[in-house]
């Protein structure tokens, strides 16, 4: 079924990225796991120390170095914010969100009324936030950008999400298709275009498809864990200790398997639909099982290291992600001209995060 889903996928978008005369580039990641831990570790120390304060520089470290390890063509990539940059939009947002928590501790109607406000202005967020995240992002001493504006973010993160309840959710994966859509489209490389044709049909088979496992799996583990509570009722105490595991196992288990069906899916499609203008095209071969284990695997390690292995599963994330991904460009790439101004604040991405505002294509 995967494959099949797979070839319509590629067979329908396909034909909608243009044909250029491209070759393979290299594209590898250089990270190690222990170069990032003493990056990691060193971050969480000084963080706590003066009281967050450094986290601003924490970002930046860690950003720098996966991005400095992320090569295309023998060209590494660059960020280029700094930590005052993003130390005044933390500010900022800390101090949003604690006027926030205060004025809704003294009216209820008050902080609902800040609410809406905050859910008009998430369209704003969500376009500024990636606007910054992309030009401070530089390849070939290139910078991206994002010109995504209000009145399109609006219809596609607010008005047809909300829409599709009223259809019990049959407009949900419409809208997620053109939440990605808007996200590609709307991205530049220098004076260069991302295109993308995404394909409705495949978002509804892959939306269908996944809805289907989880309910088939949940159905399973409840009717095993039906008859199992039969059994432990002598018990009652150490059968409820069990049943919390079993339920918490399982949980992680579906949680990974539908996770890993839908990324594959819709990044797989989201890849092969997309060109960089008269520069690139790319391809994904992210694959539901492989990508299954290594999330289930990188949980189990996160809860037997009691988070100590975060370093090790973010590496091992990105190798898979890099290993999968096939980059394929022309000569023009040595055309592209960087019309990027300067001028950028990361307020707007520090307030969609500590709001918990955050966007991003799988």
């Amino acid at each position: 079924m995967e494959n099949n889903i797979e070839n319509r996928a590629e067979d329908s978008a396909n034909h909608d990225v243009k044909l250029m005369a491209t070759h393979p580039v290299e594209f590898k990641f250089n990270g190690k796991a222990g170069e990032f831990f003493k990056i990691w570790i060193v971050n969480i120390l000084l963080s706590i120390l003066t009281l967050g304060i450094y986290s601003a520089w924490a970002k930046v470290r860690t950003n720098r170095y996966f991005q400095a390890s992320t090569e295309v063509d023998n060209h590494s990539f660059s960020y280029l914010a700094t930590p005052l940059q993003i130390l005044k939009g933390r500010i900022i947002a800390v101090l949003l969100f604690g006027s926030y928590y205060v004025v809704s501790m003294i009216s209820p109607i008050a902080g609902m009324a800040i609410m809406g406000c905050l859910l008009l202005a998430m369209p704003w967020l969500i376009c500024a936030s990636l606007r910054f995240k992309m030009r401070m992002t530089s390849y070939r001493n290139v910078r991206f950008d994002f010109t995504g504006k209000y009145g399109e973010a609006f219809l596609n993160f607010l008005v047809f999400p909300i829409i599709s309840v009223f259809t019990l959710y049959l407009l949900f994966p419409y809208a997620l298709k053109r939440m990605d859509q808007f996200i590609v489209n709307h991205t530049r490389y220098g004076d260069r275009q991302f295109k993308a044709e995404l394909c409705t049909t495949t978002y509804y088979m892959t939306s269908i498809v996944t809805a289907v496992m989880g309910i088939a799996i949940f159905g399973l583990f409840a009717l095993v864990i039906g008859m199992s509570a039969t059994d432990m009722q002598a018990d009652a105490a150490e059968g409820m200790q069990w049943m919390t595991i079993v339920i918490f196992a399982v949980y992680v288990l579906v949680f990974s398997f539908i996770q890993a069906f839908y990324i594959t899916q819709i990044r797989n499609h989201i890849f092969a639909s997309t060109e960089l203008e008269d520069v690139a095209t790319f391809k994904s071969n992210f694959t539901f099982t492989s990508l299954a284990v290594i999330q289930l695997t990188n949980m189990l390690a996160l809860l037997c290291t009691l988070g100590l292995a975060f370093p090790w599963v973010k590496i091992r994330m990105m190798n898979y992600m890099v290993d999968r991904t096939e980059v394929h460009m022309n000569d023009n790439k040595e055309q592209v001209l960087d019309i990027i101004s300067e001028n950028n604040s990361a307020i707007s991405e520090e307030v969609a995060e500590v709001f918990d505002v955050d966007v991003a294509l799988v």
